[in-house]
């Protein structure tokens, strides 16, 4: 069963975004998921539409987010992260996730959460998969911890869409 709750962005109280924008709209998402399935389609109905859509589709193997994300994320007018089972097990994921809660501050970036096969409360409390994600991470990662937690709190404040099973 899916729940949604509409989304309403205040222009009054966010910056301004540039009117160069690269995209419409950048798609965050752990592609061993959801890129063959819910993300590939959410892509094609955006194209249809003519919203210029960003989605990563080279299958990196490393873990380090590439400089031309950074710049596909900052050259959007919004994002779409679609958290889904093991969002939280890519780092790339995470630092990616990071960048765009920092766009919507600075740059007013449109941030639309989508929680696929995930409860809310899990991303924002780190729990679940979420949770044992970052128990993996305790130690080598200590420096970025607090940044991701953070960033996977707001997103998931954020009014967005629920979908479950049904």
């Amino acid at each position: 069963m899916a729940s949604t709750s509409s989304f309403r962005a205040s222009s009054s109280s966010t910056p301004s975004i540039p009117q160069t924008s690269t995209y419409d709209v950048f798609l965050s998402f752990r592609g061993a998921d959801t890129r063959y399935n819910f993300t590939d389609h959410l892509y094609k109905a955006l194209d249809r539409r003519g919203i210029r859509t960003f989605r990563d589709d080279t299958l990196r193997r490393g873990e380090a987010i590439d400089p031309e994300l950074l710049k596909a994320i900052e050259g959007s007018r919004s994002s779409v992260i679609v958290f889904s089972e093991n969002y939280a097990h890519s780092r790339s994921c995470l630092d990616e996730l990071v960048k765009i809660m920092e766009c919507q501050k600075d740059l007013g970036h449109t941030v639309i959460p989508i929680f696929y096969h995930v409860d809310p409360s899990h991303v924002r409390k780190q729990e679940g998969s979420f949770g044992a994600a970052f128990a993996g991470y305790e130690e080598n990662w200590k420096d970025k911890i607090p940044r991701w937690r953070t960033a996977l709190t707001e997103a998931a404040n954020l009014s967005g869409w629920h979908l479950q099973d049904g």
